[in-house]
């Protein structure tokens, strides 16, 4: 049975992701759509894809469906990141979103992300009256309504768009582009063969920077690496910085929803460094306020950087769908996620690499030192933290909240001499130590999967809380 995660779902190209899989998905987001459509018009649904093996293909049967359903559907000419297709759902209008992609995942996946009106991910409940069509068509044997693709065209049913215009436009209201221009810096953008290939040289092209870009091809292998802007990933864009000596290089992942960073030195500058500088601009910069989220695996500097402002800091489990909700429902100045997706306030409740890329620019533009150079001032008043995560994998699945019991309570009352102050549960296993390093324990909810995260003053006790983690998965399991 087809069942959506956080963001929609996944599978392997071929195997589980399949033309027939897919048309069911659709028949299911346009039944879905339909009943909560209310207007006299035909409900319209924008639809998007990467540069996966297929997207394409897969994202012109999706509006094959939705054209079969009475529903408009908006597709784009070409591949486009993420958050233009979200922004542009919002921006129309629209009843939902689709966009074909696997995000950061190895080249053999695809996926299927489903964004509501508000432009983000569809809310979990939303996803389960979505699963609740699919458990009704597969117990009745029904297939999906299609209409040929030429006829859908001629009948306005399938409409061909450019998503980047509009959307690039509505980035320009959020970030300086005057001040980043009168910088002219040296750019060096990474669109890791994913669908933001092209952006920061579109957006920038008529500034007094220099942008020049790396693998932005169209190569549904991504050159044998996965999409996703962590160091071990960007090897070429450090080469590239340092062979051009350009101040900054910027990477975005598959679907261009995630940001990762390397400064003129070649140090790679993590989402969390990234969401803290961020943050700190907002504030001391452009003066606004407003309260922050951030899910249980980021940074301890946002809290540090809180506290100082006197701004409310909200926390919550792991998946930008949770940061989404609150974006929603309170003023949120900004809210971000370890994995590197991060959006501000007056944005689309979703991560954007490309304008978080972007706002990185203006930080810079703003200091007029290197980007090293605002980083070490950043860790001298916020820090010094030492960050790392690994993951071991368990030879059984335990049910995660069984999981959860067995570390806290095979759990040591100090480490390195320092106390255990507190256990926190949100998301997992969360141990404060008294000196305020932390060790997170998140046990997979869908394979036997221990994810393992830690932060510290000093890489010391960084790597001796990475050691405990690895040690009390192994006593959970007895």
């Amino acid at each position: 049975m087809i069942r959506f995660g956080t963001d929609g779902w996944r599978a392997v190209i071929a195997d589980g992701f399949t033309f027939a899989n897919l048309r069911l998905i659709a028949q299911a987001v346009a039944e879905w759509v339909n009943q909560q459509h209310t207007g006299d018009q035909p409900p319209e649904v924008v639809i998007g894809y990467d540069t996966r093996f297929l997207s394409d293909r897969f994202a012109a049967e999706a509006a094959r469906v939705m054209a079969g359903n009475g529903i408009v559907a908006w597709l784009t000419r070409t591949d486009s990141p993420t958050p233009a297709i979200s922004y542009n759902v919002k921006q129309k209008g629209a009843n939902a979103g689709i966009v074909i992609t696997a995000s950061h995942n190895p080249p053999r996946y695809n996926g299927f992300k489903l964004k509501a009106n508000y432009g983000g991910s569809a809310t979990a409940e939303e996803c389960a009256l979505v699963e609740k069509e699919l458990e009704r068509m597969e117990s009745t044997g029904r297939g999906p309504n299609l209409m040929d693709y030429q006829q859908a065209v001629d009948k306005g049913l399938i409409r061909n768009f450019d998503p980047s215009w509009m959307y690039y436009q509505h980035l320009s209201t959020l970030v300086d582009l005057d001040k980043i221009s009168a910088a002219e810096m040296s750019i060096v953008a990474d669109a890791m063969w994913g669908a933001g290939r092209g952006a920061f040289t579109s957006i920038l092209s008529r500034s007094r920077c220099h942008v020049s870009e790396i693998r932005g091809a169209l190569n549904p292998g991504f050159g044998g690496i996965h999409p996703e802007p962590i160091a071990r990933y960007l090897n070429d864009l450090v080469a590239a910085v340092q062979r051009t000596q350009a101040d900054v290089g910027l990477a975005t992942d598959g679907d261009a929803d995630r940001i990762g960073a390397v400064d003129a030195r070649g140090n790679f500058i993590d989402p969390h460094t990234v969401f803290a500088l961020v943050l700190r601009h907002l504030v001391e910069s452009k003066g606004q306020r407003g309260a922050v989220v951030k899910t249980v695996s980021t940074t301890l500097m946002i809290d540090t950087l809180c506290d100082k402002y006197g701004l409310e800091l909200h926390e919550t489990p792991v998946g930008f769908n949770y940061i989404a909700d609150l974006m929603m429902k309170k003023d949120i100045l900004m809210g971000g996620e370890e994995s590197g997706g991060i959006s501000v306030r007056g944005h689309i409740p979703e991560g954007d690499g490309i304008l978080m890329g972007l706002m990185l620019l203006e930080v810079m533009a703003e200091h007029r030192v290197p980007l090293h150079d605002i980083v070490a001032d950043l860790q001298a008043k916020f820090g010094p933290t030492h960050y790392d995560r690994i993951d071991v994998r368990l030879s059984q699945q335990v049910p995660k909240q069984q999981m959860v019991q067995r570390l806290i309570e095979t759990a040591p009352q100090q480490v390195e001499g320092e106390t255990i102050a507190r256990v926190d549960t949100l998301d997992g296993a969360k141990f404060y130590l008294a000196d305020h390093s932390w060790l997170l324990i998140r046990p997979s909810g869908t394979e036997p999967m221990l994810r393992i995260y830690s932060e510290a003053r000093t890489p010391e006790m960084r790597d001796a809380l990475l050691k405990m983690g690895r040690t009390l998965g192994e006593k959970a399991l007895g």
